[in-house]
C-alpha cells in the first residue's frame, strides 16, 4: 500500500487484541454476547484480507464475495464458513440484516491501494462505513442508539495503529483521542459498558502507547469502566 496501513499486524498483537475484546464481551449481557462476538469476528475477518492481501485487485475480489455474502444472509441459508452461520444464528434474529453489515466491506476498501495517498476524506470513509456501522450494529443487540460516533472514533484510533508513516499516524491518533473524549463522556448505562470498554481501551492506546494489548493496565482500566461507565 501506499501511506496505508502497515498491515500485517504481528499474530501475537492480533490474539492479545481478541482476549482483550472478549473481555469486554463479558460485560454485555447474557443474551447479547454472542451476537457481540459474531460482529467482532466479522471485523477481523474483514480486517484479514487486507492483512494477507498483497495484490489489490485479489483484495477487492475478495472483499466483493463478502459484500454479496452478507447481504444474501437475508435470503438464502448462511454458507459453509463459520462467521456467517454465526451471524445468521446469533444476529439476525436480533434485527440486524446481514444488508445493515454489507457497507462495512467499503470501509476496507477505503484501505486499498490505489496508488494515492491515504487522505482525510478516506480516513474518513474508512471509520464511517467500519466503525460506525460496526457499533451501530453491536448497540442495536444491546438495544441502544447513537453509538456511531464512538465507533468512527474507535475505527481511527486503531487505523493510527497501524500505519507506518508516523506523522499520518500521529494526526489520525490526535483526531480519534479528541473524538473519543467526546464520544465517552456521558456515563453508560451498565448493560452497554462491552460496547463503550472498547472505546475505552482504544483511548488508553493512544493515551499509553507503550501499553499494548494484554497489558494489565489496560484491564484494570476496563475493569473500572465495567464497573463504574467512566
Amino acid at each position: 500500500m501506499t501511506d496505508a496501513p502497515a498491515i500485517p499486524t504481528p499474530p501475537p498483537a492480533i490474539e492479545a487484541v481478541m482476549r482483550e475484546q472478549a473481555l469486554a464481551v463479558g460485560y454485555a449481557p447474557a443474551a447479547a454476547r454472542e451476537g457481540f462476538a459474531a460482529l467482532l469476528d466479522l471485523d477481523h475477518q474483514l480486517a484479514s484480507i487486507l492483512q494477507s492481501t498483497t495484490e489489490p485487485m485479489i483484495g477487492q475480489m475478495r472483499l466483493t464475495w463478502w459484500y454479496e455474502a452478507l447481504e444474501k444472509l437475508d435470503r438464502e441459508p448462511a454458507p459453509a464458513h463459520p462467521v456467517l452461520q454465526r451471524l445468521a444464528v446469533a444476529v439476525l434474529p436480533a434485527g440486524v440484516r446481514g444488508a445493515d453489515l454489507a457497507p462495512m466491506i467499503e470501509g476496507w476498501e477505503a484501505l486499498l491501494d490505489d496508488g494515492e495517498p491515504l487522505d482525510d476524506e478516506r480516513v474518513a470513509r474508512h471509520a464511517q462505513a467500519r466503525g460506525g456501522v460496526l457499533f451501530a450494529s453491536i448497540g442495536r443487540l444491546l438495544g441502544g442508539e447513537g453509538w456511531e460516533p464512538l465507533g468512527i472514533a474507535w475505527a481511527k484510533a486503531d487505523l493510527a495503529g497501524h500505519i507506518s508513516d508516523k506523522p499520518l499516524a500521529d494526526r489520525i491518533g490526535a483526531q480519534a483521542l479528541g473524538e473519543l473524549d467526546t464520544a465517552l463522556l456521558p456515563k453508560r448505562a451498565r448493560g452497554s459498558r462491552g460496547l463503550s470498554g472498547l472505546g475505552v481501551l482504544a483511548r488508553e492506546g493512544l493515551r499509553h502507547p507503550d501499553r499494548l494489548p494484554g497489558h494489565p493496565l489496560r484491564a484494570a482500566r476496563l475493569a473500572w469502566h465495567g464497573l463504574t461507565g467512566r
